[in-house]
């Protein structure tokens, strides 16, 4: 049942976006910083210095009709391997970054009927953090056990409020884009179907900071149709520092003869990083047709060279010299 309830909380907390506009809510529940003096938050952006103690307060809301009862803890962000998009750590994972440092100041809350309970949450920062971002979320699951649609399990939900430290020391952005593999897919017979291209590849965050990358493909070599270079959209808004993802992107029409490479290129807070995959690209139809053509008219050829009569061959006339005149000529 935990394991069920885990995978449902990582989705629900897909919410955690860059730049929330809001409290993370589902409709039920929500959590957020308290305001500060100055503005409203959305999230927790906190400066931090290795060795340091951060102490901050969350806002737990409950919007329904009944009392609802909350497991609080704190969690490591991460990307998710299916699209990019941040989840947590569920509450009986291992805890390495933010998670192993926060501590609410109470790990189990009732929240009454259409109101809120502020709770403490206190962050220690260790001597050997790393200089730059770690990211994580304050948790609150229900206590309830859910049945699952379509199934005899049981689930769990949770929402997260986000919580982003920047540790300080010195900022190194780096992306990378490993293993690409390009597909191209065309009918047998050319305009009797559809013509796609697929790019896959590796999209891995190398340095300290979080990055926003943009992606780009670019089809080069000596080929004849499709288009030569495009964006891709399908790329996370923010790619966590040592994490990485395998993404994906199709679009309409191929190559459709010739040979070259697809590269694709990230880039990101002044980095740069590329992959590239060959291609060879074989009109398998075309080539087909003219080999039949030319058996064809091979074939042609020795049927006529065959249809042709032989020529007859007419012997040569030769004058052969009289015997008596070579003897008579022989004595003179």
């Amino acid at each position: 049942m935990r394991a069920a309830s885990v995978a449902l909380l990582l989705l629900a907390l897909n919410a955690l976006s860059p730049a929330p506009a809001g409290a993370a809510d589902n409709g039920e529940w929500s959590v957020r910083p308290a305001d500060s003096a100055i503005t409203p938050r959305a999230a927790f952006r906190l400066p931090a210095r290795p060795g340091t103690t951060l102490s901050d307060r969350a806002v737990v809301s409950n919007t329904t009709d009944g009392p609802l009862t909350f497991r609080l803890y704190v969690a490591d962000a991460h990307n998710t391997e299916r699209d990019g998009g941040l989840a947590v750590r569920g509450i009986e994972e291992p805890q390495r970054d933010v998670g192993a440092w926060g501590k609410p100041e109470r790990e189990v809350i009732t929240v009454p009927p259409r109101s809120a309970v502020t709770v403490g949450i206190t962050l220690r920062v260790p001597q050997d953090a790393s200089p730059g971002d770690h990211v994580g979320a304050l948790v609150a699951v229900d206590d309830r056990v859910r049945p699952g649609a379509g199934s005899h399990l049981g689930v769990q939900r949770g929402v997260g409020a986000r919580i982003h430290l920047r540790v300080d020391g010195p900022e190194r952005p780096g992306v990378t884009v490993e293993d690409v593999r390009f597909t191209a897919r065309s009918p047998s017979i050319p305009w009797t179907g559809t013509a796609e291209s697929t790019v896959s590849y590796t999209l891995r965050n190398t340095g300290n900071v979080s990055l926003d990358p943009r992606v780009s493909v670019h089809v080069g070599g000596v080929y004849l149709g499709g288009p030569a270079e495009r964006r891709l959209t399908n790329v996370p808004a923010e790619l966590l520092p040592g994490q990485k993802v395998r993404l994906s992107a199709s679009w309409s029409g191929t190559p459709l003869a010739g040979w070259g490479d697809v590269t694709v290129t990230a880039t990101a807070d002044g980095s740069r990083g590329s992959g590239s995959d060959g291609f060879l690209e074989v009109p398998w139809f075309f080539t087909g047709c003219l080999a039949l053509l030319s058996a064809t008219g091979v074939a042609v050829l020795r049927r006529r060279r065959k249809a042709v009569p032989a020529k007859p061959v007419v012997p040569t006339a030769q004058a052969v010299p009289a015997a008596g005149a070579g003897r008579s000529a022989d004595r003179e």
